[in-house]
């Protein structure tokens, strides 16, 4: 019998498209938060960090996924929290859920890298450009009637090597209360900027239209997911 979805660590890889954002804090969703975490804000403005990933064939799960995570604080120091996630795989969905409380829901998505046109004569992205779209909760094809969100990104500056990033989610869950999800990652980094398209009133428009402080690229990466005790408090 197959299992719903896969133990953890999940080993995963793929190409990842990373931006930062701040945000004025009332112009937030009232997202709940775990017991005893609390946003991480500069002046007025709270961080969010979006991940628009292809997670490839090779690892644990392929599916591709958009995570919104806000950026918080708690007693053991900074970390993050998944506010609104989409995946366009049922194990996932059910396995994120499960396992560390991560709210993902059903998205369906179109990614693509797109190439210069301008030597045919027009004009175009610029080389290394990443246009994604997501519409959420159905299964129909993007484009028919639903919420969408569209991302955009440029690779500008490759960095050299392979960055080693170690970090966690801290997860409300219903059963263990607060759940960590220790992650691993490495790959080859690019630099870039960013935009986001959400449509007004869907869960990301206090996103719409607003460029990234900060985005990067990571091509090729390898990530672990999560350990082999668990993590809960």
């Amino acid at each position: 019998m197959t299992e719903p979805f896969p133990p953890e660590p999940w080993q995963l890889r793929g190409d990842m498209f990373v931006g930062l954002w701040l945000v004025p804090r009332q112009e937030l969703p009232g997202w709940p938060l775990p017991a005893g975490v609390r946003p991480v804000r500069v002046g007025r403005r709270c961080a969010l960090v979006t991940f628009w990933v292809d997670y490839r064939p090779g690892g644990t799960l392929a599916y591709r996924e958009l995570l919104v995570a806000l950026a918080v604080r708690d007693g053991r120091g900074p970390a993050a929290c998944a506010v609104e996630v989409w995946v366009d795989d049922e194990r996932s969905l059910v396995g994120g859920r499960t396992l560390w409380g991560i709210p993902k829901q059903r998205g369906d998505f179109v990614f693509g890298d797109t190439t210069p046109t301008s030597r045919a004569g027009r004009r175009g992205p610029g080389p290394g450009t990443m246009r994604a779209r997501m519409s959420v909760g159905q299964r129909e094809p993007v484009g028919d009637a639903g919420p969408s969100v569209m991302g955009l990104h440029q690779d500008l500056l490759p960095l050299p090597g392979r960055l080693p990033v170690r970090s966690r989610l801290v997860q409300s869950h219903p059963v263990h209360g607060v759940c960590e999800v220790p992650l691993t990652l490495s790959g080859r980094l690019r630099l870039g900027r960013a935009r986001l398209v959400a449509e007004p009133g869907g869960p990301l428009d206090c996103l719409h239209g607003r460029r990234a402080l900060l985005a990067a690229s990571v091509r090729g990466f390898r990530m672990t997911v999560g350990s082999a005790e668990g993590r809960s408090r």
